[in-house]
């Protein structure tokens, strides 16, 4: 029970935070307006018509007692002294049609304070005059009707009081609107620079607002974001270091192996130079990430069919579909790379290779599929893991250290996507990379 009304409670801060305050100013202006109108409003309301009722039940056995030619000094004397109006419709006989007034407490009031004081039948309408009462006593000679003022017979304040009511919470709810709004935003704000500092974009204008608590949390995000640029800079600056370091060495080995006479064991070391080279330059892509690109609107099925156009040029033979034109802005250096990787694993391990790209609505999802071995389901996070090359699962990748399916990962996790595998329909391994759309 207390978890099925959980469900409808809101989920966001300004939800909450505005159900508490309104809540209770609501179940309060409900209590007193439940109060008045029990208590006060009744009250008044059927004193006021006991008042009318009595002088209409006055009225009547003064004239059943005098006749009906005295009726006209009785009515003038009505009228002067209480208000009312008197008139006598000889022959005619009560209506049989009673409409009844929006709030029924009216008519409860007042037929209850006739009934007490009247034995005569007797017919009323509170509904036919805006300002007066209409009430029909049925006599010997034929109807008295009787005008009087609403005023004497109900409490007309009522609807001022709910009006009030409903002006102050409206007054009140709009308040609190505007003053728990201004306290959410900087709280979606700092969500808002987290969620693109996790996608690497700039947030560098993004400055600490609202409440002290607020302040305090922004401003470690700040400092956090800080720190982990530095920390960044620095292992891409020490592994661009390195790189450049071994490369000056390798490079020289690989002039003096292209010097030496022909030979097994030269091919044999140019190879190792190759990998070791390829190795660097996977190091360095995997540290450096996504950092220092900005976005761009690109056409991610231009993107595919250069990335296809090149695979085939390598001798893998690749079927593509992708739509004509698919447009997005999104970093385009780390994304083609991040697709590449898929691209050249699945090539790497099959004979046949599927690119397709497809907008879901919600997401884009770019779908690499290969007709090799596959990997076991239990092993498909294990291969996102940096240096996994799952030989026993996978034929042994001689072109790579392992760092393609982390590259491509972490390249869709900047965009605010993710990368999953799963089994191909052509019996080998199917890598999704998607995107939000």
């Amino acid at each position: 029970m207390r978890l099925a009304f959980k469900r409808y409670l809101p989920t966001s801060l300004f939800g909450r935070s505005l159900l508490i305050i309104v809540l209770p100013v609501a179940i309060m202006q409900v209590a007193v307006t439940w109060s008045f109108f029990e208590e006060h409003w009744q009250t008044v309301t059927a004193r006021l018509s006991e008042s009318v009722a009595g002088d209409v039940a006055l009225v009547t056995a003064l004239v059943e007692r005098s006749g009906p030619e005295s009726v006209d000094p009785i009515a003038n004397l009505a009228f002067e002294t209480v208000g009312l109006s008197v008139d006598l419709r000889e022959g005619d006989v009560l209506p049989t049609s009673r409409r009844t007034a929006f709030f029924r407490a009216l008519d409860r009031s007042l037929r209850r304070a006739l009934t007490a004081r009247l034995d005569n039948e007797f017919w009323f309408d509170t509904t036919r005059y805006p300002e007066y009462v209409d009430i029909r006593v049925q006599v010997d000679a034929g109807v008295l009707r009787f005008i009087a003022s609403r005023e004497r017979a109900f409490a007309t304040t009522g609807h001022i009081f709910i009006l009030w009511i409903v002006g102050a919470s409206t007054l009140l709810s709009a308040v609190s609107i505007i003053f728990i709004r201004n306290q959410a935003k900087p709280i979606q704000r700092l969500a808002a620079a987290a969620e693109a500092f996790g996608r690497g974009q700039d947030t560098a204008g993004f400055r600490p607002a609202g409440a002290r608590e607020v302040r305090l949390a922004a401003t470690a995000f700040i400092d956090m974001r800080e720190r982990l640029v530095r920390y960044v800079e620095q292992r891409t600056a020490l592994l661009a270091g390195v790189s450049h370091d071994l490369r000056t060495p390798l490079t020289r080995l690989r002039l003096q192996l292209a010097m030496m006479p022909a030979g097994p064991d030269r091919e044999a070391a140019i190879q190792d130079i190759a990998e070791m080279e390829m190795a660097l330059d996977e190091y360095l892509a995997f540290a450096r990430g996504q950092s220092g690109e900005e976005s761009a609107h690109t056409d991610l099925a231009e993107l595919c069919r250069s990335l296809a156009a090149k695979a085939g040029r390598s001798g893998c033979v690749i079927s593509l579909d992708v739509p004509d034109v698919l447009t997005r802005e999104v970093r385009p250096g780390t994304l083609n790379r991040a697709v590449s990787n898929l691209v050249n694993n699945a090539a790497a391990h099959g004979n046949t290779v599927s690119l397709s790209l497809v907008d879901t609505g919600g997401r884009i999802e770019f779908r690499v599929e290969d007709d090799g071995p596959g990997i076991p389901p239990e092993l498909y996070e294990e291969a996102f893991r940096p240096f996994s090359r799952l030989d026993p699962a996978r034929n042994s990748n001689t072109t790579g250290v392992g760092l393609g399916l982390a590259i491509a990962r972490d390249a869709a996790r900047a965009h605010g996507g993710d990368v999953f595998l799963e089994h191909s329909g052509l019996g080998g391994l199917k890598a999704v990379l998607w995107i939000p759309a």
